[in-house]
């Protein structure tokens, strides 16, 4: 119930900073223990499958954008418990990778809401017809969010997977579920955009230069990062 501001500073910035801290006490040799990691990581793992389930069952656009990045903070969390180099690679690149996208997310929710003034996903139906560069947004940053590649989400949830598995081949199953949950409610938010035109939606203004710009702004250093990766991870090394 956030203000737009705040859940995108929420999700940019403040979610990144636990993560920053786990980094940071994982290079402490004192905290690394076989037994911590086994407790976090299976938590991690079976929070991000359970806010994946809840996801499916999501009819406020905000909320859904909401449980998505707690499930995509539990594969960082999971991926700097194994106490490597991938997966702190794989953390760092999913924070500024989900950072990114989660922000424009939120954003391209409440520019939906200002316009109808309600956050239920059905609303939105055949919007593409009315608003096709909106949609084109919406489809741009969904795909960024589920990692389609050449997305540096994409970079990052394989190094993320290529880490956990070499610690446990037995968690592959797990990520192979959240992959395909997280895809099924992502492709399903952008569909509900194709059905019946209703009255409401009829009415709706498109967006501003100023939204179109907040968007690109989004957008650009992802395409940045994405044509450099090692960047990130020279940082890191």
């Amino acid at each position: 119930e956030a203000t737009i501001a705040g859940s995108m500073t929420l999700a940019a910035l403040m979610l990144k900073l636990g993560g920053y801290g786990m980094i940071r006490l994982s290079l402490i040799p004192f905290f690394y223990s076989p037994n911590l990691s086994l407790i976090l990581i299976s938590t991690a793992l079976w929070g991000a499958i359970m806010t994946s389930f809840i996801c499916l069952r999501q009819t406020d656009l905000k909320a859904l954008i909401a449980y998505s990045s707690v499930s995509h903070m539990g594969l960082m969390t999971a991926s700097i418990m194994t106490f490597s180099s991938w997966g702190l690679s794989g953390a760092l690149m999913m924070m500024i990778a989900h950072g990114l996208s989660s922000s424009a997310l939120f954003f391209l929710a409440n520019s939906n809401y200002e316009k109808t003034n309600t956050r239920t996903i059905i609303i939105f139906r055949h919007t593409q017809v009315i608003l096709p560069l909106t949609s084109f947004w919406w489809l741009l940053i969904i795909l960024t969010n589920i990692a389609m590649p050449p997305s540096i989400n994409f970079i990052s949830k394989i190094t993320i997977m290529s880490s956990l598995f070499i610690w446990s081949p037995l968690t592959f199953p797990f990520l192979a579920l959240i992959m395909i949950i997280t895809t099924t409610y992502s492709m399903s938010m952008f569909m509900l955009t194709h059905g019946k035109l209703s009255k409401m939606t009829k009415l709706i203004s498109p967006f501003s230069t100023r939204e179109h710009l907040t968007l690109f702004l989004h957008l650009f250093p992802m395409i940045a990062i994405m044509l450099n990766p090692t960047s990130i991870i020279n940082i890191i090394c």
